[in-house]
């Protein structure tokens, strides 16, 4: 059986760690798909594709995974096309796991059918993509809050100077 977990991984941190491993329990294909692929160098999305394509890879390259596939999947912007989008970008799949209200809705309306599983929520108050980027670009610590291989390329590419980079202002005092 396969599962999808969709999200923008920006960047890849522990709670998706442990969604994946939970979803490994169940499914023996793993598809991650990159939402938003298209987008990088703002506050919302500062990482690339292929900078997050790198982060799961080396947070998942450990873990007992019997196939693991991640597509980048850039935004279609039209949500009732967006399932035939995802299926036409994605292996097969049986089930998608998500806790966005609105890849559920548009999943739960598809007419074929596929099974819409929410997976648990860890350590939301922290856990956040969005939080994660504040500390970054605010100096605080967030190594903690990603997996290693994680910490390693945003160190490599500089990331959380990038987003202070992105956050800062352009005024000049005086």
């Amino acid at each position: 059986m396969a599962g999808l977990m969709i999200g923008r991984f920006q960047p890849f941190h522990n709670g998706h760690l442990q969604v994946v491993r939970w979803i490994a329990k169940k499914e023996s294909r793993i598809i991650i798909a990159i939402g938003s692929a298209q987008e990088s160098h703002t506050l919302e999305d500062p990482f690339t594709a292929g900078e997050r394509y790198e982060m799961i890879y080396e947070a998942l390259k450990n873990e007992d995974i019997k196939e693991l596939f991640i597509i980048p999947m850039e935004d279609l912007n039209r949500n009732s096309l967006w399932i035939a989008h995802v299926l036409s970008l994605s292996p097969p799949f049986d089930r998608v796991y998500t806790n966005n209200p609105l890849v559920n809705r548009l999943f739960e309306e598809y007419r074929p059918g596929i099974e819409v599983v929410h997976p648990p929520i860890f350590k939301r108050n922290v856990l956040t993509g969005r939080k994660i980027r504040e500390f970054m670009a605010e100096g605080k610590e967030w190594r903690s809050y990603v997996p290693e291989g994680v910490v390693t390329i945003i160190d490599r590419i500089n990331g959380a100077q990038r987003l202070k980079d992105i956050v800062g202002s352009d005024e000049v005092e005086g």
